[in-house]
């Protein structure tokens, strides 16, 4: 017995061992790694114009990422960089939020139910090519607040991509699998809930992430042509834009750094909840 119990302690520690070096060993992770450095090595080369002495068009003109990095030591201990951080994180799941509580239902409508998409696909069709900032100045006059007028834009920017994907993953489902449970005597709550829905689940987290890449393009945007505030507080495109203004330009790259991580971890949470979601798909 007691061999038996050791052979089974010694077996459980590789399996906790092999988990860790399965994600250290991951060869996409390292590709991302090596392709991160590289992009950084190649942007300072180019910025230092020490690439065979020829001054680089575009990179050559940008601060180096040792001077953006220095840039950022100094304000990374400013609270308005941090506020406005914050704020348009605030705005960007905010609108987010509102084009899925919309946008899912109206898209899912859309499919199932043709008298509602002979209404309002049309109207839908005509607006949806109009860009989220062509919406600015109407939305600066239609809102009584800044703060009102960027969420509203920011809205839009999520709200038409993912109406687009909800319905286009619904109309995709395999008409076969909705006869077969039928013939089983399914009622249509069963068709939505136990085929349609879970049809519609992986189109409805593709058009998540997109909307959300989108939905940080359009705010910051909103706050750079809104003003979004004061500096301190006016979110990252309004910081972005004053550090242009300042003729700071090491602020600039920082500002849309920051955009990046910001929206690859949005990215990276929607995927992550689409994963836990949709257990099925981890086999692919």
């Amino acid at each position: 017995m007691a061999d038996v119990a050791q052979s089974t302690n010694v077996g459980t520690v590789p399996v906790k061992r092999s988990k860790l070096m399965k994600k250290l060993q991951n060869k996409s992770l390292w590709r991302g790694v090596v392709a991160l450095v590289g992009f950084v090595l190649f942007w300072e080369v180019c910025s230092q114009k020490l690439y065979m002495g020829v001054d680089v068009p575009w990179i050559g003109k940008i601060p180096p990422p040792t001077e953006v990095y220095d840039e950022w030591k100094k304000i990374f201990f400013w609270p308005g960089y941090w506020e406005s951080f914050y704020l348009s994180t605030a705005r960007v799941f905010a609108g987010f939020a509102m084009a899925q509580l919309i946008g899912i239902p109206f898209g899912l409508l859309l499919a199932i139910n043709r008298y509602f998409r002979d209404i309002f696909f049309p109207p839908f069709e005509v607006l949806r090519p109009i860009p989220p900032l062509a919406w600015v100045p109407a939305s600066i006059v239609f809102w009584p607040t800044t703060e009102m007028s960027i969420a509203f834009v920011t809205f839009l920017g999520a709200f038409f991509t993912i109406v687009i994907n909800v319905l286009g993953g619904a109309r995709n489902i395999d008409v076969q699998y909705l006869r077969a449970a039928k013939s089983m005597g399914a009622t249509q709550w069963d068709l939505f809930t136990k085929v349609i829905l879970p049809g519609t689940l992986p189109s409805i987290f593709t058009g998540a992430a997109v909307g959300m890449g989108i939905t940080w393009e359009v705010v910051l945007a909103g706050e750079m042509l809104s003003g979004g505030g004061q500096q301190g507080g006016g979110g990252l495109g309004f910081f972005i834009w004053s550090s242009y203004m300042g003729g700071t330009v090491a602020q600039v790259i920082v500002g849309m750094i920051s955009i990046g991580i910001a929206g690859y971890l949005s990215s990276s949470f929607i995927r992550y909840i689409g994963v836990v979601s949709m257990p099925w798909r981890r086999l692919f």
